[in-house]
Protein backbone atom coordinates (compact mmCIF):
# COMPACT_ATOMS: atom_id res chain seq x y z
CA UNK A 1 0.00 0.00 0.00
CA UNK A 2 1.49 3.48 -0.90
CA UNK A 3 1.67 6.00 1.47
CA UNK A 4 1.06 9.74 0.86
CA UNK A 5 4.61 10.51 0.58
CA UNK A 6 5.67 7.88 -1.59
CA UNK A 7 3.22 9.48 -3.88
CA UNK A 8 4.31 13.21 -3.30
CA UNK A 9 7.42 12.08 -3.85
CA UNK A 10 6.32 10.30 -7.51
CA UNK A 11 5.44 13.96 -8.46
CA UNK A 12 8.21 16.03 -6.56
CA UNK A 13 9.93 16.51 -9.74
CA UNK A 14 7.19 18.33 -10.91
CA UNK A 15 6.51 20.36 -8.41
CA UNK A 16 10.10 21.30 -8.64
CA UNK A 17 9.72 22.20 -12.42
CA UNK A 18 6.92 24.59 -11.65
CA UNK A 19 8.38 26.27 -8.71
CA UNK A 20 11.91 27.02 -10.57
CA UNK A 21 9.08 28.74 -14.02
CA UNK A 22 7.13 30.51 -10.88
CA UNK A 23 10.47 31.90 -9.73
CA UNK A 24 12.18 32.21 -12.82
CA UNK A 25 9.21 34.30 -14.29
CA UNK A 26 8.99 36.90 -11.39
CA UNK A 27 12.63 37.56 -11.39
CA UNK A 28 12.30 38.18 -15.28
CA UNK A 29 9.19 40.64 -14.37
CA UNK A 30 10.90 42.15 -11.75
CA UNK A 31 14.50 42.45 -13.54
CA UNK A 32 12.54 43.94 -16.30
CA UNK A 33 10.96 46.83 -14.24
CA UNK A 34 14.21 47.68 -12.41
CA UNK A 35 16.78 47.94 -15.38
CA UNK A 36 13.85 47.95 -18.71
CA UNK A 37 13.80 51.53 -20.53
CA UNK A 38 10.80 53.71 -20.18
CA UNK A 39 10.24 56.72 -22.31
CA UNK A 40 11.70 59.59 -21.84
CA UNK A 41 8.58 62.08 -23.55
CA UNK A 42 4.87 61.15 -23.88
CA UNK A 43 3.52 62.44 -26.70
CA UNK A 44 0.46 62.42 -29.14
CA UNK A 45 2.21 60.70 -31.77
CA UNK A 46 3.57 58.35 -29.89
CA UNK A 47 0.06 56.93 -28.39
CA UNK A 48 -0.88 56.11 -32.14
CA UNK A 49 -1.12 52.82 -33.82
CA UNK A 50 1.36 51.57 -36.15
CA UNK A 51 4.61 53.42 -34.90
CA UNK A 52 7.01 51.81 -37.41
CA UNK A 53 7.92 55.18 -39.29
CA UNK A 54 5.76 54.79 -42.30
CA UNK A 55 2.48 56.83 -41.73
CA UNK A 56 -0.66 54.90 -42.24
CA UNK A 57 -3.50 55.12 -44.93
CA UNK A 58 -6.83 54.43 -44.59
CA UNK A 59 -8.77 52.57 -42.13
CA UNK A 60 -7.49 49.28 -39.89
CA UNK A 61 -10.43 47.29 -40.91
CA UNK A 62 -9.93 46.77 -44.16
CA UNK A 63 -11.87 43.66 -46.08
CA UNK A 64 -10.65 40.23 -47.36
CA UNK A 65 -11.67 38.53 -50.03
CA UNK A 66 -13.60 35.55 -49.25
CA UNK A 67 -11.14 33.52 -51.45
CA UNK A 68 -8.63 34.43 -48.77
CA UNK A 69 -10.40 32.54 -46.32
CA UNK A 70 -11.50 29.53 -48.46
CA UNK A 71 -8.04 29.00 -49.50
CA UNK A 72 -6.85 28.75 -45.98
CA UNK A 73 -9.42 26.63 -44.81
CA UNK A 74 -8.53 24.35 -48.03
CA UNK A 75 -5.63 23.92 -47.15
CA UNK A 76 -5.89 23.23 -43.23
CA UNK A 77 -8.24 20.40 -44.63
CA UNK A 78 -5.70 18.80 -46.74
CA UNK A 79 -3.04 19.10 -44.19
CA UNK A 80 -4.96 17.35 -41.59
CA UNK A 81 -5.71 14.84 -44.22
CA UNK A 82 -2.32 14.10 -44.85
CA UNK A 83 -1.54 14.19 -41.23
CA UNK A 84 -4.04 10.71 -41.09
CA UNK A 85 -1.04 9.15 -43.31
CA UNK A 86 1.53 9.25 -40.94
CA UNK A 87 0.08 6.48 -38.41
CA UNK A 88 -0.42 4.16 -41.74
CA UNK A 89 2.92 4.76 -42.68
CA UNK A 90 4.29 3.57 -39.32
CA UNK A 91 2.36 0.43 -39.11
CA UNK A 92 2.66 -0.53 -42.81
CA UNK A 93 5.60 -3.21 -42.54
CA UNK A 94 3.30 -4.82 -39.32
CA UNK A 95 0.36 -5.44 -41.61
CA UNK A 96 1.60 -5.80 -45.07
CA UNK A 97 2.31 -9.16 -44.18
CA UNK A 98 -1.24 -9.66 -43.12
CA UNK A 99 -2.27 -9.02 -46.58
CA UNK A 100 -3.30 -6.44 -49.18
CA UNK A 101 -5.44 -4.54 -47.48
CA UNK A 102 -4.12 -2.01 -45.98
CA UNK A 103 -3.01 -0.75 -49.39
CA UNK A 104 -6.41 -0.64 -50.47
CA UNK A 105 -7.99 1.04 -47.96
CA UNK A 106 -5.11 3.51 -48.20
CA UNK A 107 -5.52 3.84 -52.00
CA UNK A 108 -9.53 4.26 -51.40
CA UNK A 109 -8.36 7.32 -48.71
CA UNK A 110 -5.92 8.69 -51.42
CA UNK A 111 -9.03 8.14 -53.89
CA UNK A 112 -11.54 10.13 -51.90
CA UNK A 113 -8.94 13.10 -51.27
CA UNK A 114 -7.67 13.34 -55.06
CA UNK A 115 -11.93 13.36 -55.65
CA UNK A 116 -12.38 16.05 -53.16
CA UNK A 117 -8.94 17.94 -55.06
CA UNK A 118 -10.37 17.65 -58.75
CA UNK A 119 -13.86 18.67 -57.26
CA UNK A 120 -12.30 21.86 -56.15
CA UNK A 121 -10.24 22.63 -59.16
CA UNK A 122 -13.29 22.42 -61.36
CA UNK A 123 -15.69 24.67 -59.34
CA UNK A 124 -12.59 27.01 -59.39
CA UNK A 125 -11.64 27.15 -55.50
CA UNK A 126 -8.13 27.62 -56.23
CA UNK A 127 -8.13 30.26 -58.94
CA UNK A 128 -7.03 33.64 -57.94
CA UNK A 129 -8.89 35.37 -60.84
Amino acid sequence: MHSISQDFLAYAGVFVVIIISLVLACALLILNKILGQRPTEVTKRKGEPYECGVAYVGDARQQFSVRYYLVGIIFLLFDVEVVFMYPWAVVYNKYLSQGAFIMIEMAFFVAILLGGYVYLRRRGALDWD
